[in-house]
This record gives structure tokens, C-alpha cells and sequence, in this order.
């Protein structure tokens, strides 16, 4: 059973930034295409970027330009570099494969206020 675990949430001001970070236990990792996703209080969970085996890279438009996404293959962890935040941003973060198949973990709580 592969195990994600998101890490490196908390309160941010807008305009401020943020990293996330995704370990997987998996050890076929670095074949996955994955994803970050988010949850938002009252919404679906909507996948925000992807990132596949290969390094190819996908943003939702309303992250464009402003989060980026990569792995380490090694470390079998992908992270989501977040800048100039929004409140809109706010949600609880998760990852997951691009087409999630996994169980999902905990998630990470992104609180985006002043």
C-alpha cells in the first residue's frame, strides 16, 4: 500500500509563498505521473498541477505563472513551489498520481490570509 504524506502547510499572507512537499512510499515512484491537488471549503477537489515521469509539467490557469511544481526522483517526492498567493488559494493540499489511483492522505492545510 504506497502512502502519501503531504507536509509544509500553514497561514500565509497574500503575496507571500509557500513550498509543499510530498513524500511517497512507493518504490516504483519515479515511473508515476503526479499531482497536486486541492480542496477548498464547499468544493471539489481540483487537480492544480501535474508533473510526469519525465518532467513535463501541467497547471490549472488559475495557477499559472504562479505555482511550480517538481520531483526528486530520488528522495521520491514531488513539491509545489507556491508564490504570490491568494486568497483564493486556500484549501487543503494534496497529492496524488496525475489520474489519482492512490489513497489519498492527510493533506496539508494552506490557510492564505492577512
Amino acid at each position: 500500500q504506497v502512502q502519501l504524506v503531504e507536509s509544509g502547510g500553514g497561514l500565509v499572507q497574500p503575496g507571500g509563498s509557500l513550498r509543499l512537499s510530498c513524500a511517497a512510499s512507493a518504490t516504483a515512484f519515479r515511473f508515476y505521473n503526479m499531482g497536486w491537488f486541492r480542496q477548498a471549503p464547499g468544493k471539489q477537489r481540483e487537480l492544480v498541477a501535474g508533473i510526469t515521469s519525465g518532467g513535463s509539467t501541467s497547471y490549472a490557469d488559475s495557477v499559472k505563472g504562479r505555482f511550480t511544481i517538481c520531483r526528486d526522483n530520488t528522495k521520491k517526492t514531488v513539491d509545489l513551489q507556491m508564490n504570490n498567493v491568494k486568497p483564493e488559494d486556500t484549501a487543503v493540499y494534496y497529492c496524488n498520481t496525475w489520474t489519482p489511483v492512490l489513497s489519498w492522505g492527510q493533506g496539508t492545510q494552506v490557510p492564505v490570509s492577512s
